[in-house]
């Protein structure tokens, strides 16, 4: 199962490369997405302004599921605990920004926003008490980032590009199949007919959407471009 998650940038993000990642973050150093497209898209404002553009939101997708089956080390917070402030301490008290405090491989839970940074800062001064400093986040409003932090966790961070790929080769599976079996000729002419024609070529191209429709329907409009069935 896969579930959209948002990164916003002053510009749209096409590859993600840890190493342009900035240091000293909440969860450490690495590229943080949400759930919360409206969080995304004030990010995205506001990096926006600091380079003078527009900014950009990218979806992506994230395969939780995969990340169980590849073992990834997984860390998660509920909500603002006494163990997410020790983390983010943790973070961001690190001596050497250059190496990561932690070995998680993904980090998940609330933002740190500017207000709660700066009481974080009183918190590690002595100046407000831990009991304090929670009590004070009961009524926040929710926030939410996840932390890829390693470039083995980024396998299971899905781009627009790869989902559609995907999407589209599963559909040619099933059409080439269908054709062999409708028409009774083989793989090889079947791949001929199906690629060479037309609805393949719309297909191809995601601006249609097409590779959102089942694959049946995709079917009947080849079929149609063949003459079959008439």
């Amino acid at each position: 199962m896969t579930d959209s998650v948002y990164h916003g940038s002053y510009v749209k993000i096409r590859e993600v490369n840890l190493s342009f990642c900035q240091k000293g973050r909440d969860f450490g150093r690495g590229f943080y997405v949400t759930k919360f497209r409206s969080q995304a898209e004030q990010w995205a404002i506001r990096k926006g302004r600091w380079r003078n553009t527009q900014g950009e939101v990218t979806e992506f997708w994230f395969h939780e599921e995969l990340a169980g089956i590849l073992k990834l080390k997984f860390l998660k917070f509920d909500g603002y605990t006494s163990d997410w402030l020790d983390f983010i301490v943790l973070n961001r008290t690190n001596p050497s920004p250059a190496q990561q405090a932690h070995d998680y491989d993904l980090v998940e839970g609330p933002v740190a926003d500017d207000d709660i940074a700066t009481r974080i800062m009183y918190y590690i001064n002595g100046s407000v008490p831990k009991e304090q400093f929670l009590s004070e986040l009961t009524y926040k409003t929710p926030t939410h980032q996840l932390c890829f932090c390693t470039d083995r966790s980024l396998s299971v961070l899905i781009t627009q590009e790869s989902r559609t790929a995907g999407a589209i080769s599963k559909m040619d599976n099933e059409i080439v199949l269908a054709l062999m079996m409708d028409c009774n000729i083989n793989e090889m002419e079947a791949v001929d007919r199906y690629y060479t024609s037309k609805t393949y070529t719309q297909l191809a191209d995601e601006n249609t959407t097409f590779y959102q429709k089942p694959w049946q329907e995709i079917y009947e409009m080849l079929k149609k471009e063949l003459g079959l069935g008439k």
